[in-house]
């Protein structure tokens, strides 16, 4: 079997198996079994595959036909540039959280060298942590999660990048035991209303329960955090979330409420309202 017909009857196999972008998928996994980028493919589309290379790719085949994420049967993503490890244990990251990432960098420039303190809350793999610890090296970070197996992985995403003494890694539930104050509170938190979740597509069931699970209206921890930011942020901080859709008007009202100013509302690729960056006092 050649390159281009192993990936035209896997694209078909992926398509009656439900299997979105089926095309890309394989792509991604045969580019990854053969240890090459996906566009070296188009250059070898009449090589012959040997049983040797087949052999590992079946496997991967057969996981992601039956619903498991790309992300997790790699084994890694890019995020930012990037190689993050990615499995079972947290959250896969995705594209829009790479708009916090901008938004905050493009925010910190104009802050001065002491606005330096920053915690990630609900800190999954440990993407954004990672990212500001080797984007900004003058920050104080701190990785914030109430799952072990989260902060587990975060650490190994960390060691691997080169910034594991840089984050101060911590067990705990939001703010709850955090030494305040930060000048950056950030967070990524669960949004997803408790009715919903069986409604999600199968391969956001693989990601943990306790990263999608956001209470009844998906806003109860997003609004326990907001409320708990009084004497863990310092004046003038910025706090910035990434939000469920329909959520930022809601959302923005819990930050008035805690004497938060200067909220702005920002938009995903889709045209989703799906970041929020206010300043605190």
């Amino acid at each position: 079997m050649t390159v281009l017909e192993l990936l035209q009857t896997t694209t078909a196999y992926f398509t009656k198996k439900g299997v979105e972008h089926p095309r890309l998928n394989i792509e991604h996994l045969l580019a990854e079994t053969l240890g090459k980028k996906r566009i070296e493919l188009y250059l070898e589309f009449d090589r012959s595959l040997t049983a040797g290379e087949l052999e590992p790719l079946r496997e991967k085949v057969r996981r992601r036909a039956e619903g498991e994420p790309l992300q997790h049967v790699l084994g890694h993503w890019d995020f930012f540039g990037r190689r993050f490890k990615t499995d079972r244990r947290a959250l896969i990251p995705r594209p829009e959280t790479e708009l916090l990432v901008e938004a905050i960098l493009k925010e910190h420039a104009t802050c001065g060298k002491f606005a330096n303190r920053l915690v990630d809350i609900g800190t999954g793999c440990g993407v954004l942590a990672v990212t500001f610890a080797i984007e900004r090296p003058e920050l104080e970070v701190s990785a914030v999660d109430l799952s072990d197996d989260a902060l587990a992985l975060a650490r190994e995403n960390a060691e691997a990048l080169g910034v594991l003494e840089r984050i101060a890694f911590q067990h705990a539930d939001l703010l709850d035991q955090i030494e305040g104050p930060f000048h950056w509170v950030v967070a990524n938190l669960p949004y997803i209303p408790t009715a919903e979740l069986q409604a999600l597509p199968r391969e956001v069931k693989f990601d943990p329960a306790l990263a999608l699970d956001g209470g009844k209206d998906g806003l109860t921890i997003i609004k326990r955090l907001i409320e708990s930011i009084s004497g863990k942020i310092a004046p003038n901080g910025m706090i910035a979330l990434e939000l469920g859709q329909g959520q930022a008007q809601q959302v923005r009202g819990f930050l008035a409420d805690q004497n938060c100013r200067d909220i702005s509302i920002r938009k995903d690729y889709q045209g989703v309202e799906r970041l929020l960056i206010a300043k605190y006092g």
